[in-house]
């Protein structure tokens, strides 16, 4: 049996880590739902000694809390040394574009996620997959809950615009990537648009009024959610269907809220 070690069992490493089990992979972990503990050195260096493949889902550290660029690289990577790797990453790393597409050939750290750049291409050196990953939604993270919640907005910013990914098809994305060439993918939808869209779809599928269009300062947003206003991009995710024939199940968030909204309905 092909064992899969996580670093970071979150929510989309959790459906990764289903997916490998469910194609007879044994899944040893950190995280809040792992098998491991991080600072277990002894258990964890076992397990990633038998390992067939690494996977980490773990972010960079905080810059000027002096945190290591890379908890499992500072601790653990004198381990992973000859390993198949594969690093969860972000499209925060190509910065702003005002609405521009991006594939893998952009350049990245000019934007805000600075530490999350560098740890992508300290990933990159170490012969890893990288993912670069949009917005995620998928089951109880979605615009349907914050519509429900009472927190989805409409703000007031046409020319803005998102990429996005279903988390299934992440984890579907990393299990066909399993054997390609080392480097880096976006794992993005086929729909780059604006969030207003989303909660419009949302409204539909549900029967829900739609929120007032708002102005970013009206919204009185959270620090977190108003920075993700900050940039604006298309991400291309050409690459994966190039080279491992990676194609998503929910192209579009239409395909995926409605899949969201019917398994709500289901329970």
């Amino acid at each position: 049996m092909r064992r899969l070690f996580i670093f970071g069992l979150g929510y989309t490493a959790g459906f990764i880590a289903s997916l490998f089990e469910a194609h007879g992979w044994e899944v040893v972990s950190t995280g809040s739902g792992g098998t491991l503990a991080f600072d277990e050195e002894g258990s964890v260096r076992l397990a990633l000694a038998d390992a067939d493949h690494v996977l980490s889902s773990v972010p960079p550290g905080r810059e000027g809390r002096g945190e290591p660029l890379d908890f499992v690289l500072e601790r653990y990577g004198n381990a992973l040394r000859g390993k198949a790797l594969s690093y969860l990453s972000s499209t925060g790393v190509y910065g702003d574009t005002a609405g521009a597409w991006v594939d893998e050939s952009a350049p990245v750290g000019t934007g805000r996620r600075t530490a999350r750049a560098e740890a992508d291409a300290a990933w990159l050196a170490l012969g890893a997959r990288v993912y670069r990953l949009p917005g995620i939604y998928g089951p109880g993270r979605s615009i349907l809950e914050r519509l429900t919640l009472g927190r989805a907005h409409r703000i007031d910013l046409p020319d803005q615009v998102f990429s996005r990914v279903h988390v299934e098809d992440i984890a579907a994305g990393v299990l066909t990537g399993i054997s390609a060439q080392p480097g880096a993918y976006n794992l993005a939808d086929d729909l780059p648009c604006a969030q207003n869209l989303l909660v419009e779809e949302a409204c539909r599928l549900t029967g829900t009024p739609l929120p007032p269009l708002q102005s970013l300062e009206e919204a009185e947003l959270s620090p977190m959610a108003r920075a993700f206003y900050a940039e604006n991009r298309r991400v291309a995710n050409g690459r994966a269907k190039r080279v491992f024939g990676w194609r998503p199940r929910y192209p579009t968030y239409v395909e995926g809220l409605a899949a969201l909204a019917r398994r709500q309905r289901d329970h």
